[in-house]
């Protein structure tokens, strides 16, 4: 159900940015709007709390973001309270953001390895992310995890890449038993 959610009012607000040309400053709002649920937790728990009424929190939402964002992000967010679907606005916004960056041709590159990659590293994998995908720029998003041992894990988009040493001795494992 939350990925329909997302995937609907997204969706609208992704078209409504696609008609009116306005990708970058909508990426902009979106991002900020994100970026301030996440450090106001008081905010989330009043949008989330059962027993106050959506008009308050529309009038909250209101006075926080009126005029400091665009009418179409605010009128999603409204509309998301009025149907009860408050819980989804980081989804929504995750839906959005990715669909802008999808048209923009920005590829998110989740990557994993065993020890911490350098910078010249970094750069010789986003440079043949480029050549062997369809993004004129990749955002490398690293993490290290020492349980692979060794090699790398790269998922961007709905594609998985796993050359790590633990996936390789599961398999080598499977294959012998």
């Amino acid at each position: 159900m939350a990925k329909q959610v997302s995937k609907t009012y997204g969706s609208a607000l992704f078209e409504v940015a696609m008609e009116s040309n306005a990708l970058d400053t909508t990426l902009e709002e979106v991002l900020l709007v994100k970026q301030t649920f996440l450090e106001n937790e008081d905010l989330t728990k009043l949008l989330l709390h059962p027993n106050i009424e959506k008009e308050e929190k529309i009038k909250v939402l209101e006075n926080i973001y009126k005029g400091k964002i665009s009418d179409e992000l605010t009128g999603l967010m409204v509309m998301l309270i009025t149907k009860g679907h408050q819980k989804e606005f980081l989804s929504v916004f995750d839906y959005v953001i990715s669909a802008i960056k999808e048209e923009k041709g920005i590829g998110v590159a989740y990557i994993s390895s065993a020890v911490e990659l350098s910078k010249e590293q970094k750069n010789r994998i986003e440079q043949k992310l480029l050549e062997t995908t369809k993004y004129q720029t990749i955002e490398g998003v690293y993490q290290v995890d020492k349980d692979l041992i060794g090699g790398l894990v790269i998922r961007i988009s709905d594609t998985v890449v796993d050359s790590s040493l633990k996936t390789q001795i599961a398999n080598l494992s499977k294959s012998l038993l």
